[in-house]
């Protein structure tokens, strides 16, 4: 292997990077088009397998940890180095797009490619992960993996996890180990605290689009808080039952959430209140509701503003609402980071070299790398999607403004392993 000073953005294999993310999204497939890989299922694992297998062939070596995170890892000329680590997720909502997180992934193996091909040695060990559901599709909260991997979160509180079918984390992810293992993954008992962490995802809105720009960095993520809220009621007949003597546990659960929104409404517009799940019991076309259960996604960029919106949540919360109790409890809390101004600097400087005029941008959605920050110095690359669409078999990129925004991670990967700075680092 040799070492070298010229630019290896250059030298990424655009058609290859390209055509592994069309092979990701064969995984999982859903007719006419979209994808379906909810953490720790047979899809989910078969593209864990896949990552496994393209990171052999090109001579890395595949690990895992308790979590089920997977790693592949170019070794530097000093092994004990901390790793420079890259990656998102591979998991997806349940009727999903084929980028938002794949294209994290697919970009890391891309740089692990370039590495190869080039011949490049570098002094610190590069790996590429894919962290365990990161979406919370199937396991809420989400980002089980990063969080755990970063310390946020204990092993007990994600292990206990139900899906809708009552399966635990714990027992969808002793399969997963299982498989790995067998697949001959090597597990990693001993944590590992990375050098710093880069990813690149989608934008998941509009303004890079707006704007024609291919990629910009990332600052920062905006704060998110999940609740879940359930409101009780009496079943009664829906045909004989008077409205004044009625608990119906809908109207309450409406005339509630009318309450919040209006919460909501008393601060500025950055606030998002999303209620993504809602369900009734017993869930009979003839009978009132006994029962209204239903999330609450509420994000905004500045803590106080989320602190002050919880205490007014729980406040409201307390009322009786069309003869109904409620009960609010948070179910995650993830506070606002920025990202570290040295590597937002390192990347600003390779999105500049690539596209001059592209702005910097705070998260609106939530990243594995929210969790990362708090471990190691990390930041993130945007590219955009077509009219901000997500979370959604319609989500799209465009493959230049993909091919951009990996050339500008190889070009910020190429300045922290190569660097005076890096080779001076007396490290960890």
């Amino acid at each position: 292997m040799h070492t070298t000073s010229s630019s290896l953005a250059g030298a990424v294999d655009g058609e290859r990077f390209w055509a592994d993310l069309e092979a990701q999204a064969r995984i999982g497939a859903l007719s006419p088009r979209g994808i379906r890989r909810l953490a720790l299922d047979d899809q989910d694992n078969r593209a864990r397998l896949w990552l496994m297998a393209q990171g052999e062939a090109l001579g890395c070596s595949a690990h895992y940890d308790a979590m089920g995170n997977v790693f592949l890892r170019r070794e530097g000329q000093e092994p004990t180095l901390a790793p420079l680590l890259i990656g998102s997720h591979l998991d997806s909502q349940p009727s999903a797009g084929a980028y938002d997180g794949t294209l994290g992934v697919v970009a890391g193996l891309a740089v692990l490619r370039t590495l190869s091909e080039q011949g490049i040695a570098h002094r610190r060990p590069v790996e590429v992960v894919s962290w365990t559901n990161e979406e919370g599709a199937r396991f809420a909260p989400g980002a089980s993996g990063s969080s755990w991997f970063a310390g946020q979160r204990g092993a007990e509180t994600v292990l206990s996890a139900q899906d809708d079918e009552g399966i635990t984390f714990q027992a969808a992810l002793a399969d997963c180990l299982a498989l790995l293992e067998a697949h001959g993954a090597r597990f990693r008992s001993a944590p590992v605290v990375p050098h710093a962490f880069l990813e690149l995802h989608i934008e998941q809105g509009p303004v890079l689009e707006e704007q024609g720009a291919p990629v910009c960095v990332v600052t920062g993520i905006q704060g998110v808080h999940w609740y879940e809220v359930e409101v009780d009621g009496q079943a009664n007949h829906a045909g004989t039952t008077p409205e004044a003597s009625r608990r119906d546990a809908f109207m309450g659960a409406h005339a509630l959430v009318g309450a919040l929104k209006a919460a909501v409404a008393t601060h500025d517009d950055q606030v998002r209140f999303t209620i993504g799940k809602f369900a009734l019991s017993p869930n009979s076309v003839n009978t009132i509701p006994q029962r209204a259960r239903f999330t609450i996604d509420l994000r905004h960029p500045d803590p106080t503003v989320l602190e002050a919106l919880d205490t007014t949540f729980r406040q409201v919360a307390q009322r009786e609402w069309s003869g109904c109790t409620a009960r609010l409890e948070a179910t995650s809390r993830v506070a606002p980071v920025a990202f570290d101004d040295a590597l937002v600097a390192i990347l600003d400087e390779a999105v500049k070299a690539h596209w001059p005029q592209a702005p910097r941008l705070v998260s609106g959605a939530f990243h594995d790398a929210i969790h990362l920050a708090h471990l190691c110095p990390t930041a993130m690359l945007f590219t955009p999607c077509r009219a901000g669409i997500s979370h959604h078999p319609d989500e799209h990129i465009e493959r230049a403004d993909a091919e951009v925004a990996v050339r500008t991670l190889m070009h910020a990967v190429q300045q922290l392993i190569m660097t005076r700075s890096d080779r001076d680092d007396p490290d960890h």
